[in-house]
């Protein structure tokens, strides 16, 4: 099935990998290799690949450990008919962190889940990374279309000083600029008020949330690299929410 000529199917995959909370995990059963389903949190990194807490005592971790072959399914949860909804199937491997990668992973994903901290250091949990390898994308009617992993991960090339200042500039905006916080919801991506609060950045966009379930993704007009492009790219977004303000 051919998309429509107004589909943007990259933009929307995606915003569907930013903005996802929960998903559909599917492994394989150890021994058996029959197909396993289970739900699962998530968050992502910054290129945009998906990132798991699981505990060593859920089945679906014995099975990843043993066949590192999963398929994730996220969707949009929005009201009336799901499948009138977007959704997507990750595929690919999931590896298990350690180092520098589980400490950037644990940074993320505790971002996104603030109530996992209770939790996320027990022995029996970890941190697991998604690497995909095929992306399928069904948006409704005409809307079905196979992607490429490189078509929905973010490009980091060059951007160490932006991801090294990372935190820094979240922490700063949810201390300082609540506020600018909000008009960027409310205004610019349409959400109701709420205590919204930032999540993550990377070269290509803001990620914020009100709560656990509820997470937005602000798409910049260009790409950075640098947190002096990230002040004046949010400078100018919270110019705009307010000129949107009557």
């Amino acid at each position: 099935m051919q998309p429509t000529a107004d589909f943007e199917p990259v933009k929307l995959a995606r915003s569907l990998l930013r903005r996802s909370r929960q998903g559909a995990l599917a492994t394989l059963m150890t021994g058996t290799g029959d197909p396993y389903c289970s739900l699962v949190n998530v968050a992502s990194h910054w290129d945009n690949s998906p990132i798991l807490l699981i505990s060593r005592l859920a089945l679906h971790t014995q099975n990843v450990i043993a066949d590192s072959r999963v398929s994730l399914m996220l969707d949009e949860r929005s009201e009336g008919d799901p499948l009138e909804g977007a959704r997507i199937m990750v595929a690919g491997t999931a590896e298990e962190s350690c180092g520098e990668l589980k400490a950037t992973l644990r940074r993320r994903y505790l971002n996104a889940h603030p109530s996992a901290e209770l939790f996320a250091d027990f022995k029996d949990f970890t941190f697991f990374r998604i690497r995909p390898k095929a992306v399928h994308l069904v948006a409704g009617f005409g809307r079905i279309i196979d992607l490429a992993p490189e078509q929905i991960l973010t490009d980091l090339v060059g951007a160490d000083a932006l991801l090294a200042a990372e935190q820094s500039a979240i922490d700063h905006m949810n201390a300082d600029h609540r506020e600018a916080l909000n008009l960027y919801a409310t205004k610019l991506l349409g959400a109701k008020p709420a205590e919204w609060r930032c999540t993550g950045c990377d070269p290509d966009g803001l990620d914020i949330s009100a709560d656990e379930h509820s997470a937005l993704r602000l798409d910049f007009s260009r790409r950075i690299v640098t947190p002096t492009e990230l002040r004046h790219v949010l400078k100018d977004l919270a110019e705009q929410a307010r000129a949107a303000t009557p």
